[in-house]
């Protein structure tokens, strides 16, 4: 199965759960994408001592995931791609949404 996931938040509990659920999909085999919209890009700043984020993150890459963060959401905040925030575009959302079997938002 191809599973897209679009994160918009940067509630600590609703990012940590949102890669969770990505990571699970992954181990199980399915083609995982994230793409990140709007305050979504903001992933790298989340600080939690409840909802260690970082350490799924890493995992999720690990296992083959793929992260896209929205341009012009990133240059809105100033800030610059990183290895998991690459610039990605209102195309690469649409082909996510487009080829994926399921995509759940958070």
């Amino acid at each position: 199965m191809k599973f897209g996931v679009v994160i918009s938040t940067t509630d600590p509990e609703t990012v940590f759960n949102a890669i969770r659920l990505a990571n699970f999909s992954a181990k199980k085999g399915d083609e995982t994408k994230i793409f990140l919209l709007g305050k979504g890009v903001e992933i790298e700043q989340i600080e939690s001592e409840k909802f260690d984020v970082k350490p799924q993150i890493d995992s999720f890459l690990e296992n083959s995931g793929e992260i896209m963060a929205c341009g012009t959401c990133l240059k809105l905040r100033n800030q610059k791609e990183t290895d998991v925030c690459p610039i990605s575009t209102m195309n690469d959302l649409y082909e996510l949404i487009n080829d994926s079997d399921k995509v759940v938002t958070f």
